[in-house]
């Protein structure tokens, strides 16, 4: 009797055998099924030779958010290689002189700063230019009609349109395209001080009240509106609020910045400031009804003109930190190789990206650069056959590092602390309402590079598919 009571806890204190553990598919399975009811999750893995060791719906299409950026940015590396790793001498803002106005002129590049501390690409470099030789300007226009009219891509909620999500898109950028202020709050029942650049009018409603109550600000406005609403609450013993507002006309604030800038050297500017578009037209930016190649305009002589650093640096932030301005003007300087750089021009090359890795066209749809759109659809297969044909690239490794690491930086810098996957993981973030997405590399516990896709759509009311698509992934690289 001992020796059989002996034999029972050897059994129960030995180690349970790797064929005694649930299936991996399984252990992805439940974690999946945490998700609240109606979640609907696409999951394919790759060990980067084709072979794929997990996949589930893998052919389904799903809303992608910012891993679309993963699709901008190697449509833009794979189509303009030289321009990621030298200066950008074809992208920076420039000026010129025409009698006695000043036109300010965007040619695509997105990192165009009015910051007081920048130091390189700076709007302040074009206006020293100007107030070396002249001393009067009469009106300063900001042109963008480098890309055609589209400021906002299809398929975008209109409700992001006044914040820094849903700022409009131009050839003409600065700042981000971005109107910061910054709120400090005032005594018990008083409205906080706003500090702003006074291009827009802040109708200021914020009420402070008292120390260690709510901070809850609100803001909005009306499309091409420059009167800005902000609500809410914020408490006496509260640090400073930075708020950030999206600008619908770019160019024109481009254009009211150098006039600013202008004035502070002594430049008298005794005209207007305007902007000026191209407007979209589907004969000629639409490369499935043009005819012919689309014109060349001949380039204007400028009095300056900026040079910004390499491509990859724009890329690196662009997959790093999410930025949507950068990626879809990323996706519009695309579409000028071949066409006018429109968003259909940058599309068609996207496609044509797809098409030499190998994807279906039935794996995907695009109506954006940036994933804010939500008529973009990918499948898991379809992406994932996509991040091995990039791995193969020789810019394939030099991409892979401006994608966030897990539990390290950028919009992973939170995400994986303390698994497997912990400085592992590299890999493009998304999410929008109802969706959220990862799409990249992980290294293995074996130490092979593996590629992914994970998408969770139709995630219920304000919940979030992230915990259980990063434990399932966790799950892939501790048993491979």
């Amino acid at each position: 009797m001992r020796a059989a009571f002996a034999l029972i806890a050897l059994a129960l204190a030995a180690p349970v055998r790797a064929q005694d553990a649930p299936p991996l598919r399984d252990r992805v399975v439940a974690e999946f099924a945490k998700a609240p009811v109606g979640a609907r999750f696409g999951l394919v893995v790759s060990d980067g030779n084709g072979r794929e060791i997990m996949s589930i719906r893998p052919e389904e299409r799903f809303i992608p958010a910012s891993n679309t950026k993963i699709v901008t940015t190697a449509a833009a590396w794979w189509a303009m290689p030289d321009a990621m790793t030298a200066p950008d001498t074809t992208g920076g803002a420039a000026v010129r002189v025409e009698g006695k106005d000043v036109i300010l002129t965007g040619r695509g590049d997105a990192r165009l700063s009015s910051a007081a501390d920048c130091v390189t690409n700076c709007l302040s470099q074009l206006a020293n230019a100007i107030a070396a030789g002249i001393r009067r300007v009469r009106n300063i226009t900001g042109d963008a009609t480098l890309f055609p009219d589209e400021r906002w891509s299809s398929g975008m909620s209109w409700n992001n349109i006044p914040s820094r999500s849903g700022t409009a898109n131009s050839a003409l950028s600065l700042d981000d395209n971005e109107l910061v202020a910054t709120l400090t709050p005032g005594t018990p029942g008083a409205a906080p001080k706003v500090d702003h650049l006074g291009y827009a009018t802040i109708d200021n409603r914020v009420v402070t009240v008292a120390a260690g109550g709510k901070t809850d600000i609100a803001f909005d406005r009306l499309p091409f509106d420059r009167t800005i609403r902000v609500t809410g609450t914020i408490a006496a013993d509260a640090p400073p609020r930075t708020l950030r507002f999206a600008i619908d006309d770019p160019a024109h604030y481009a254009a009211w910045r150098l006039a600013a800038l202008l004035r502070e050297r002594g430049v008298k500017v005794s005209g207007t400031v305007t902007s000026r578009y191209r407007a979209l037209d589907s004969a000629t930016d639409d490369p499935v009804k043009r005819t012919a190649p689309p014109p060349r305009p001949p380039e204007p002589t400028w009095l300056a003109a900026l040079t910004p650093p390499p491509l990859a640096d724009d890329v690196r932030t662009i997959n790093k930190v999410s930025q949507n301005l950068h990626a879809e003007l990323l996706l519009r300087r695309t579409g000028l190789i071949e066409g006018t750089g429109s968003v259909a021009d940058g599309q068609q090359h996207v496609a044509t990206m797809f098409a030499a890795a190998g994807v279906p066209r039935t794996a995907f749809d695009f109506s954006d650069g940036s994933g804010m759109s939500t008529y973009n659809r990918i499948a898991p297969r379809g992406m994932v056959t996509l991040l091995d044909w990039i791995a193969r690239q020789p810019w394939g490794t030099a991409w892979r590092e401006t994608l966030p690491v897990g539990g390290v930086d950028g919009t992973l810098a939170r995400r994986f602390k303390g698994t497997a996957l912990e400085g592992r993981i590299f890999a493009k973030t998304g999410s929008i309402n109802a969706t959220n997405a990862l799409a990249g590399y992980m290294l293995a516990k074996s130490g092979k590079l593996l590629s992914f896709a994970a998408y969770a759509n139709d995630v219920p009311g304000d919940a979030s598919g992230t915990p259980m698509i990063d434990a399932a992934l966790v799950a892939v690289a501790e048993a491979n």
